[in-house]
């Protein structure tokens, strides 16, 4: 009874099936599977089933396109490159070089600049491969060794400054003196984490005019000696208000402000030592 019951199913099945198979396959199943006895039914059941299975294959283009390889991980455009030696696989023929003092050799071409290396055991350091020609150093391997420490210690404590803050302050021209030592205070403490700071000063008697405004802002310079400086310079931004910006002193300009300040007492001294000079040949 079961094998009644599953032979009707599968002629059921494949009466369904016939008009495709025989269109790909012209194989009369149905009358073959009537003239057969069960088990050869299946086997031709399991042989259609087979033939009739898809395979995923490629498609085919007639563009003439060329498959794109896949592309390994690229740099980011804004990545540094490390600073060091190339060898002596120089791609340009002609260079301009400096020497390891820092002197102009001129241009030169990449045969003469490997003697050159061979003769005084020096390595060539890309400086601005970009220019035409492009410049190149010889330096010794201390050299390199050096820059490459000056060069981390200058990327970490960039890291660890973190962005420009801008603080903003407003009083009066007309402030109490305790009061403005406590914004000085304020202001020491922002110019020291190396944030800018907008100071706007209001005036309410206009007819004094903006020169009590832009002396005082002198006044708050005045405090942070080698260390604050203007980032924008005072200004009158409308009747009754003017505005500056302070900044954090650069290295650089805090030993160009010493060195001044130095200049400066060396000559009031030589001053007073003529005025006493002239004042004791006038005794005598």
């Amino acid at each position: 009874m079961a094998a009644l019951c599953l032979r009707k199913l599968i002629h059921q099945a494949t009466r369904n099936e016939t008009s495709c198979i025989n269109k790909y396959f012209d194989i009369p199943l149905t009358q073959t599977m009537q003239k057969t006895t069960f088990s050869q039914a299946l086997m031709v059941m399991a042989g259609a089933k087979r033939r009739l299975m898809f395979v995923p294959t490629k498609s085919f283009c007639t563009t003439g396109e060329a498959e794109k390889k896949p592309e390994g991980k690229k740099k980011p455009p804004n990545a540094q490159k490390t600073f060091g030696s190339i060898g002596r696989k120089i791609p340009q023929r002609i260079l301009h070089v400096i020497s390891e003092n820092g002197d102009s050799l001129g241009n030169m071409h990449r045969g003469d600049v490997i003697r050159l290396m061979n003769d005084r055991d020096l390595k060539l350091v890309p400086l601005r491969e970009n220019e035409e020609p492009p410049v190149y150093r010889l330096m010794t391997g201390k050299q390199i060794h050096e820059e490459q420490l000056k060069r981390r210690e200058k990327q970490k404590a960039s890291s660890k400054a973190g962005p420009v803050q801008l603080k903003e302050l407003t009083f009066s021209a007309a402030i109490a003196k305790h009061d403005l030592e406590t914004k000085i205070r304020q202001i020491q403490q922002w110019i020291d984490k190396k944030h800018h700071v907008r100071i706007s000063v209001q005036q309410r008697n206009v007819a004094d005019g903006p020169e009590k405004m832009l002396a005082l802002f002198d006044q708050i310079v005045a405090t942070m000696p080698e260390k604050a400086t203007y980032l924008s310079q005072p200004r009158v931004v409308k009747e009754g208000k003017s505005t500056c910006v302070l900044r954090h002193m650069s290295d650089k300009e805090a030993s160009e402000y010493r060195k001044m300040e130095k200049e400066k007492q060396t000559d009031i001294l030589k001053e007073e030592h003529g005025n006493q000079t002239t004042e004791s040949s006038e005794l005598q």
